[in-house]
């Protein structure tokens, strides 16, 4: 199987001296995790993820996305489906672009985690229970927390999503990037997109995501795969006796299913 047959054909990209602005508008619009960052001629410069979205303090018109751009892996349509997985999990890109070939890096789609799941099946060596790749250590917070605090989190360890518990630890929801990008609260300089200084920032409860989704530390692989598609979201909250006792998000499961996989 090849990335080609595979990749879905988006045309959602903002170009290199396109401003900061336009940008955060783009994948606010669009819901998206990333977007390719091309020049005049549509060849690719790098790519713009939700954390760079994040990252950006600048609120003036003038500024443009060339500076805020990442290099990305080279993926063509020709390449093995397993070799592009790979370099998908390894730099921990959830979405990358797909270019014409190596010598030419003209924009012709894109490749994501969630096009791979899509047909990829673990493997006979693969982990076969959630309980086995689940991430333990689980950074939570709690509704009255600032949406200042919960974003500075995200930008200091690189989490996508992050529960929210009650004061008892009952799970409640999830606050993630694309909430508070979505909400226009990415916090710009010290203060946020709407001007709110982080004292007296959004509580998280206005911006989480409800219900959580959960599963039990016994579940399958391909039944969290399917529930991750079925339910289009990044992670699976793992509960035992109503406690958070794991995560498990798309790059996870991914990597489950490339245990000994060569060729699709």
């Amino acid at each position: 199987m090849t990335v080609g047959q595979i990749m879905s054909k988006d045309g959602v990209f903002v170009k290199e001296d396109d401003f900061v602005t336009h940008a955060r508008q783009m994948v606010r619009d669009h819901f998206l995790r990333s977007l390719p960052v091309i020049d005049g001629s549509e060849r690719l410069v790098g790519i713009l993820t939700d954390q760079d979205v994040l990252n950006i303090t600048a609120n003036k018109s003038h500024v443009t996305v060339a500076g805020y751009a990442r290099e990305c892996p080279l993926i063509t349509p020709d390449m093995d489906a397993i070799k592009a997985a790979r370099l998908l999990v390894e730099v921990g890109m959830h979405r990358v672009p797909v270019v014409a070939s190596t010598s030419d890096r003209k924009l012709v789609g894109m490749l994501s985690d969630v096009d791979l799941l899509k047909k990829f099946k673990i493997t006979r060596i693969s982990p076969k229970m959630v309980k086995e790749i689940m991430e333990t250590k689980v950074k939570t917070c709690n509704p009255n927390d600032s949406i200042s605090k919960v974003w500075q989190n995200m930008l200091d360890q690189d989490f996508t999503g992050i529960p929210v518990v009650s004061e008892k630890n009952k799970p409640m929801g999830m606050i993630t990037r694309m909430d508070i990008i979505k909400a226009g609260f990415a916090r710009i300089g010290s203060s946020d997109a709407h001007g709110t200084k982080p004292n007296d920032s959004t509580k998280v409860e206005k911006l989480m995501s409800t219900p959580i989704y959960a599963t039990l530390p016994e579940t399958s692989i391909s039944k969290a795969i399917e529930m991750v598609l079925h339910y289009d979201i990044g992670r699976l909250i793992i509960i035992n006796d109503s406690k958070i006792v794991g995560i498990v998000g798309r790059h996870d499961l991914l990597k489950a299913c490339l245990v000994g996989k060569t060729s699709e």
